[in-house]
């Protein structure tokens, strides 16, 4: 019989004593934070959101970097559930390759890029284009999801082709799209020091260098990590460590409930 328990123990006295000992090894668990190593170019998707002019999003890149090509990247990719993240800063040159939803998928008959600056995150979900983890990928089948920060001032309005007539429709929504890392130097607002580097009052809640390169120099660490944030619970819930299995918990719990009864 262990130490809180006895006889003369009302049923809600054992229950609470259980609740109390089993929450007791939870601080032994740790959050999952098992980032997505994507390499340098490859195959991702790209879904588009509207980002207000002059917006500081998750990364605290200055409001200018707005007026020029901008996206988020899926949560597990990015590198942290909030504020920054290694993929902060960092420029890639984005190609559309052909729609995803649309039946029959459609391939556009002229090439469409565009070199933008990650500045925000697109928190991981249990759907949804930005659901990938290190061990599951998207629905498009991709690890990898940009989501454009568009209409822009500085992406022209028919950036995503289209055919109406065919499909009844111009927005499809979601397409495959190629993706190679680039300097910085090939983004729009890489000549205008406004653009670049984050807001100063943000303080440590902000990291947005000029042209990262993978050192730990100029390329933000993950917020997240750093402070012991987990992923957001409300959208993807909660991973337990390895070195804690679910098995060991759910023993844990038959054999305290088997000493209260």
């Amino acid at each position: 019989m262990l130490p809180w328990s006895n006889s003369s123990a009302t049923p809600l006295s054992q229950l609470l004593s259980f609740i109390f000992t089993f929450l007791s090894f939870l601080p032994r668990m740790s959050w999952a934070s098992e980032w997505i190593d994507y390499s340098p170019d490859g195959y991702a998707t790209m879904t588009h959101y509207s980002l207000p002019a002059n917006f500081v999003a998750a990364c605290g890149c200055t409001s200018t970097s707005t007026n020029y090509p901008t996206a988020a990247m899926n949560q597990m990719a990015y590198g942290s559930s909030t504020s920054y993240g290694p993929a902060c800063g960092q420029c890639f040159n984005l190609t559309l390759l052909n729609s995803f939803l649309s039946n029959p998928p459609f391939y556009p008959n002229v090439t469409k890029s565009v070199v933008i600056k990650v500045t925000d995150l697109c928190p991981l979900s249990h759907s949804g284009w930005c659901n990938a983890t290190a061990s599951s990928p998207n629905a498009g089948g991709h690890y990898l999801n940009f989501d454009l920060a568009w209409p822009s001032s500085s992406i022209p309005n028919d950036f995503f082709p289209s055919d109406e007539p065919l499909y009844g429709y111009t927005d499809f929504g979601v397409w495959n799209i190629s993706y190679q890392s680039v300097p910085c130097s090939n983004w729009g607002g890489w000549n205008y020091a406004a653009a670049l580097g984050s807001v100063a009052d943000l303080g440590y809640s902000a990291c947005c260098p000029g042209n990262p390169t993978g050192s730990t120099n100029n390329t933000c660490p993950s917020y997240s990590d750093d402070n012991g944030i987990p992923p957001d619970t409300q959208t993807s819930g909660f991973a337990i460590s390895s070195s804690v299995s679910l098995l060991s918990i759910l023993t844990l719990a038959v054999s305290l409930l088997s000493h209260m009864l």
